[in-house]
């Protein structure tokens, strides 16, 4: 059954989607997908981060790069004229 803007589900679904949350209830289901994480060891972290600084200095160094080489061609053309 396809919905179009406005229309809303029907059936056992759309119920379950209306009933409110309780706050202790939201709470013990955060904590429960919470428990669910699988958090980074203090080394991958550490791998990650030294990967992530590797990259935005090889990327500036790229872009610094290019950028230079428009503004060569930028001046040449404005020389041009």
């Amino acid at each position: 059954m396809k919905l179009f803007r406005g229309q809303e589900a029907q059936g056992p679904m759309a119920e379950e989607k209306k009933r409110k949350t309780s706050p202790a209830e939201f709470v013990n289901q955060v904590r429960s997908e919470t428990s669910k994480v699988v958090w980074p060891t203090r080394e991958e972290t550490i791998r990650t981060a030294i990967f992530v600084f590797i990259m935005m200095v090889l990327l500036s160094l790229f872009f610094l790069g290019i950028d230079t080489v428009f503004n060569a061609v930028v001046q040449w053309l404005l020389s041009l004229a």
